[in-house]
């Protein structure tokens, strides 16, 4: 069939109706014949577009409950056969092939319906034919792009270029799917073979520099937190502001009081229980005011104009200010009130706090690939392993205090020592990011200064000498929570016993890197 020929086709297949029967109007305008089928067809018919229904260039009616309908040599041949190349153009001739010139599909809705039955096959089918010969076929899978093209169609500037942006943006899709069916199907945990994939949330302000660029990207079907994180004012985010807030959020879902976190370079700085927001956020700014300066505020409660008068407060006493604050919900008097403290301090709500699930992973990035593992979840079963080790016991408050400060260090950057105050569920000091665990525990004890008396001390990890303790006793700590299981275990032991110490071993290592 010559490539002068005057019909021009475009096959419409579509699960999606958003948009189609305009997109095929503007089609039939420019001259193409809609071939068409099903649900598509229907639509189409109903609004008056004349349609060629597919089985008229299939031979055949759809069969199998709608499992066959697009898939035949006509259909593909017609998709696929190269119009610059003379012998194709005389085998389609031969054929009777019409040359298919426009794709436009998209797929069951898998994602949202996950059974076999929504395994789409005819489209993926169409979509990859189509995108393969992308030089002589436009591929179109989102209704976001109709307007577009059909103004560069009526306008003659469809590029190449063009046309290879959407065959890749076919492709990225088709595999965005087959890896959502591939996990569904999977029962095992680390298959062989993996893809990560992804949907585009937004484009950041940067990366973690300003020269580096950056997008934020979220997995199919994701129920994240971050997923509804709304701007209400200021800053756009760049990656550090993303991965500040995440880490946030996973400080801060862990308890159901109102816990407020103030998060530097992807670790807390200060974190903080309390009887109402305000003073969960005013305890976790105590923690280290110094650091807080310039740094991403995350609560589990609602940000309330109280909350807003204490960063009112810290800004006046200390001439400091936070760069994000981020909550379930910002109230409107206090989001007016952080306007006048800084007009660009980013302000973001992000909706209801979920708990982690143990159904999401967690990956690490190296150099050409990826590790991908379980979550490190906690629950009270958790706790029931722990083991006084120490011949004087831990009181009852003390031991509730543990508690708190071993779910805090899960969210500190390893090596991590911290000092928990002895009655106020807060952080005193904080030790993170150290290759030696006695200088983590000089940091900590340093910071905490007169509120060592009596705290608790935590590490992620066992203590492989007794230095640490023999310092913890320099510093008066009234009980210390680590990890043990260290060859040295009895001289921290026999340390704790000599000092006085309740030491509790919870035979669970928390790093978090």
């Amino acid at each position: 069939m010559s490539r002068n020929s005057k019909d021009k086709f475009a096959l419409l297949s579509v699960f999606d109706k958003t948009g189609i029967v305009e997109f095929a109007k503007s089609l039939a305008s420019l001259g193409y014949k809609i071939i068409s089928t099903g649900g598509t067809a229907r639509v189409l018919i109903n609004n008056k577009v004349p349609i060629i229904p597919i089985e008229k260039i299939t031979g055949n009616p759809e069969s199998f409950d709608g499992r066959m309908k697009t898939i035949s040599f006509k259909i593909e041949s017609g998709i696929l056969f190269d119009r610059k190349n003379k012998k194709h153009r005389a085998e389609a001739s031969k054929l009777k092939i019409k040359p298919i010139d426009i794709v436009i599909c998209n797929f069951y809705p898998f994602e949202k319906r996950r059974s076999i039955e929504n395994i789409d096959v005819g489209g993926p089918t169409m979509v990859r034919a189509a995108a393969k010969n992308y030089k002589n076929v436009l591929v179109i899978i989102d209704p976001s792009d109709y307007k577009s093209i059909i103004d560069k169609l009526r306008n003659k500037t469809i590029t190449e270029k063009f046309r290879k942006y959407l065959a890749a943006k076919s492709f990225a899709h088709l595999s965005l799917y087959d890896s959502q069916i591939a996990k569904y199907l999977s029962s095992e945990k680390f298959p062989h073979e993996v893809t990560i994939a992804g949907r585009k949330v937004i484009d950041l302000r940067y990366g973690e520099n300003p020269h580096q660029k950056a997008a934020f990207y979220l997995f199919p079907k994701s129920m994240s937190t971050l997923r509804k994180l709304k701007k209400l004012s200021g800053r756009d985010l760049s990656l550090v502001n993303i991965t500040d807030i995440n880490a946030g959020i996973e400080t801060v879902r862990m308890f159901d009081d109102p816990c407020s976190a103030i998060i530097k370079h992807n670790s807390p700085c200060g974190i903080a229980l309390g009887k109402t927001p305000q003073q969960s956020l005013r305890l976790a700014i105590e923690t280290d005011p110094q650091s807080a300066f310039g740094g991403v505020i995350v609560m589990n409660k609602t940000f309330n104009i109280k909350c807003a008068e204490v960063l009112s407060d810290f800004k006046n006493k200390r001439k400091a200010n936070m760069d994000i604050v981020a909550s379930p919900r910002i109230e409107k008097g206090a989001l007016r009130v952080l306007s006048k403290i800084r007009k660009s301090i980013g302000v973001y709500q992000f909706g209801n706090l979920r708990k982690s699930s143990a159904k999401n992973f967690n990956i690490k990035w190296v150099d050409g690939g990826f590790i991908i593992q379980t979550q490190d979840l906690y629950s009270p079963q958790s706790f029931k392993s722990w083991e006084v080790v120490t011949k004087i016991k831990p009181t009852k408050k003390q031991f509730e205090q543990m508690k708190i400060a071993w779910l805090f260090i899960t969210r500190i950057r390893s090596n991590s020592v911290i000092i928990v105050d002895k009655s106020t569920p807060m952080i005193r000091g904080v030790g993170s990011g150290q290759t030696s665990r006695i200088r983590s525990a000089k940091i900590a004890l340093l910071q905490a200064e007169g509120f060592a008396k009596g705290a608790i001390l935590a590490s992620d990890s066992f203590f492989p000498f007794d230095d640490c303790v023999r310092l913890a006793a320099k510093y008066k700590i009234g009980a210390i929570i680590q990890q043990g299981g260290s060859v040295n275990d009895k001289l921290s032991i026999d340390s704790a016993n000599k000092f006085g110490i309740p030491m509790v071993f919870t035979h669970r290592r928390a790093f978090w890197h």
